[in-house]
């Protein structure tokens, strides 16, 4: 499943086939059946090939998101009735056989299936990739009549089929009535002879049920006899010929509605192709639709394929999809989340830690959320998921000790383990290799050896290989290989239970002798088994040890960089303070300067108002309307020197977000939260708040704040600040809506936003994004649209900056 098979070379497909089985991909594919809606959808569902390249798994995710997103948005979602299997009656009609009116009202209920989806689903603009499969197919709406005029419901051949067809019917149930009218007599007649007065039938022919020994008393024809002989069933001699008649009738409206099924199925037979390809269009956007519903079922979130073999592993809180099955149906909720973060230089992960603690899980869940991702199914985790697209998955998990084969446990482990690496030459990619207890079965220190040396060979030929294993030694390949990590699943002592949870960066240790000891074992044999322990495996502790006390001293180098790049963006933000400070002054004199243009052309005004005034006495004209112009240009610049004068007499007002510097140690920080009755205020500086009085602090150019005066609070600043965060209310899904439809969906939600406004768009075809864009330009009140950040959508989600 999932790959072709070459014939010639089945041993290396082998390991393929069994690695799906190790996985359980085959049970997920079974729940994703259950999602679809007809039989052929079920099957495909159970049967498919994985895609061969990473086109395939972006095509597949991307008709996933959109019929996903066309099925959410209609009530009772999208509906398959009327679509059927056609396969085995296109086979029939395609090599001249005639198929039964059930079968044709099977084709043209499909037909009309098929242009009612066509009608609902076909959209360029918002479901380009649906589209294109839709685009050339043929519905055939001449044939779903023809067939449709000439079938009842049931498939019966209806009378309007075919004038021959309906006088054969007519006559044939005159005949019939006439012949019921001569039983009906000759009951009447011979009532006291009868058994009962009921029309009876055996073989095709109409009796009536005579008592034993007077059936010689009208002719007739005996059909048949009671078990206990006490009746005879009689066809009188006078309704024979009408029944031969009848007979013949039958025969002729038989031939007639042969005639008509093998002239319907000879059309279908031409379109045989046409509709095969309808079919299998048909069964792709079935299969879409289940994998967008198991998706929406488990919450999953689309995962970015790399085409990179060396980028990053990054899932978020992967919950294994057949833990949720499990859990759903047992009505639970114990799935612990697994989160894998493997950056693009590691290749190999040692994951130790006692057993039934989670680590074959972990295996399991990356090796599905691959599966997953290249099938076009959503992983059922958080955030965006990121990993690159694996040609090649294969694992080794679990017992392979054959009797039959007589094969130890040991012996299967390796013969699998070899067939993974022919398997890594035979199918050259990005492969992931899941190894469950490398070198277990056999004895420990070659075991160790083996596992070491094998892992080493992983981390040539495989991109990504995780390991579990209770071997110390494992553990300390990380501290002389950089591609090696180590990972464990973490356990609680006290409750001897494990607690599921992967811990990356942490070897783990198999607790057996603290669960021993905690169950009740004999400290006799607790105290023998600890000194037992091979001194070898202390050195190997001490090897760890001494590994993570060198990392510890590059995460202190680490912490001390950090805290000279934050010594340095303080004085980089003085800095800019004293420009900011620098540019206010020119901002000053700028507007000084403004000021005594703006003067100036007061004077100018008034002397063109003079000007008028002596034209307009000169003409003997009313001049009051420029006397009061010139009147009201003096006040204005009376009124204007006098504001500049009260201004400039205007004490300090410190507010929210002011850049403050306080007096008692000379430092700069900027205003977070004033108190109740304004007197105190909270001043950042760096990463340290301080709590100060209001005569404590002052402007940067050194104005003092009156300490009498009502501090103002600027809550737009705020609101500012508020609005960088992303929330539900600031957030609008468009998906979906066509250009013009989220405009008017947008502009109703700016005319109550402030701030920040997220448009959900996604990236489908880009339409979408760019007509808005262009909507968006032509707005006087929009400052500016970017993308959002890769946490918030990325590409996918713009973010829209009102003008305050």
């Amino acid at each position: 499943m999932g790959f072709k098979i070459n014939h010639n070379d089945s041993e290396k497909n082998q390991i393929i086939l069994e690695s799906l089985e190790l996985l359980e991909w085959p049970t997920v594919c079974s729940h994703l059946s259950t999602f679809a809606v007809t039989q052929q959808g079920r099957q495909k569902c159970i049967s498919f090939d994985l895609p061969l390249d990473i086109s395939l798994s972006q095509k597949l995710l991307s008709l996933t998101l959109e019929i996903g997103s066309l099925d959410t948005s209609l009530d009772g979602g999208i509906s398959f009735e009327g679509v059927n299997d056609l396969e085995n009656i296109l086979l029939i009609c395609s090599k001249g056989g005639v198929v039964m009116g059930e079968d044709l009202l099977k084709v043209a209920d499909t037909l009309r299936a098929a242009r009612k989806l066509r009608r609902l689903i076909f959209d360029q603009l918002l479901r380009p990739r649906l589209s294109e499969l839709l685009k050339d197919i043929a519905t055939l709406p001449d044939l779903q009549k023809l067939l449709e005029f000439g079938l009842d419901e049931g498939g019966r051949i209806a009378d309007r089929a075919s004038l021959k067809l309906s006088e054969l019917r007519l006559h044939r149930n005159s005949v019939r009535l006439q012949r019921k009218d001569i039983l009906q007599d000759i009951i009447r007649r011979y009532a006291g002879l009868l058994q009962d007065s009921i029309i009876s039938e055996r073989y095709g022919r109409p009796v009536l049920a005579f008592k034993a020994g007077t059936s010689d008393q009208i002719k007739g024809m005996v059909h048949d006899s009671s078990a206990s002989g006490n009746t005879v069933y009689v066809e009188p001699q006078v309704v024979i010929s009408i029944g031969n008649r009848l007979a013949k009738i039958d025969s002729e409206i038989l031939d007639e509605e042969r005639r008509l099924l093998a002239n319907w199925s000879k059309e279908v037979g031409l379109n045989a192709n046409a509709i095969s390809h309808l079919g299998n269009i048909l069964l792709q956007i079935e299969f879409s639709l289940a994998r967008a519903r198991y998706s929406k079922w488990l919450n999953g979130v689309p995962a970015i394929l790399d085409e990179e073999e060396n980028t990053l592993f990054e899932i978020k809180d992967f919950r294994h999809p057949l833990l949720v099955w499990n859990d759903f149906h047992e009505k639970k909720n114990r799935v612990v989340p697994t989160s894998f973060d493997v950056a693009p230089d590691l290749k190999v992960v040692a994951i130790t830690g006692p057993n039934t603690g989670g680590k074959t899980v972990a295996l399991k869940s990356i090796g599905l959320a691959a599966l997953m991702a290249k099938a076009g199914l959503l992983l059922p985790c958080t955030g965006s998921p990121r990993l690159p697209w694996c040609e090649n998955i294969l694992a080794d998990i679990g017992d392979e000790q054959s009797l039959q084969q007589n094969l130890s446990t040991f012996s299967g482990h390796i013969l699998r383990i070899s067939r993974i690496l022919d398997a890594i030459d035979e199918f050259p990619g990005t492969t992931l290799v899941l190894l469950d207890e490398v070198g277990a079965g056999t004895d420990p220190t070659e075991g160790t050896a083996l596992a070491m040396a094998l892992l080493k060979v992983m981390a040539d030929r495989a991109r990504l290989t995780l390991a579990t294993t209770h071997f110390g030694q494992l553990k300390a390949l990380k501290y002389s290989d950089p591609r090696f990590e180590n990972a464990s699943v973490s356990f609680d002592s006290e409750t001897i239970k494990p607690t599921f949870h992967l811990q990356w960066g942490i070897p783990g240790r198999s607790n057996a002798i603290e669960i021993s000891k905690r169950l009740g074992l004999d400290e006799q044999v607790i105290k023998s088994a600890q000194e037992f322990i091979n001194p070898e495996s202390v050195d190997n502790v001490n090897q760890v040890i001494q590994g993570l006390e060198k990392q510890r001293e590059r995460q202190q180098a680490a912490a001390e960089d950090a805290a000279a790049l934050l010594a340095k963006t303080e004085l980089l933000h003085e800095e800019l303070l004293n420009r900011w400070q620098k540019q206010r002054q020119r901002s000053e004199e700028f507007n000084e300067q403004g000021r005594f243009e703006l003067e100036s052309s007061i004077r100018e005004g008034q002397k063109e108002v003079r000007h008028l005034i002596k034209r307009l006495r000169d003409q003997n004209a009313s001049g009051e309307t420029a006397r009061i112009a010139g009147q009201r240009l003096r006040q204005m610049e009376q009124g204007y020197r006098r504001d500049k004068r009260i201004q400039q007499r205007q004490t300090w007002t410190p507010e929210i977000g002011d850049k403050v510097r306080l007096s008692s140690i000379g430092k700069a920080g900027e205003i977070i939260s004033f108190s109740d009755d304004g007197m105190q205020l909270t001043v950042l500086c760096g990463v340290f708040r301080s709590k100060v009085s209001l005569a404590e602090v002052e402007s940067l150019d050194g104005q003092k704040a009156e300490i009498s005066q009502i501090v103002q609070v600027k809550t737009s600043q705020v609101r500012k600040n508020l609005s960088l965060v992303r929330t539900k209310k600031n957030t609008l899904d468009v998906r979906g809506l066509r250009v013009h439809e989220a405009e008017g969906v947008i502009e109703e939600k700016l005319r109550n936003c402030s701030g920040a406004l997220w448009v959900i768009h996604g990236i489908g075809s880009g339409k979408l994004k760019k007509g808005l864009r262009k909507w968006f330009d032509s707005l006087s009140y929009i400052e500016k649209v970017d993308d959002a950040e890769p946490h918030d959508g990325g590409p996918g989600c713009s973010v829209v900056w009102i003008v305050d």
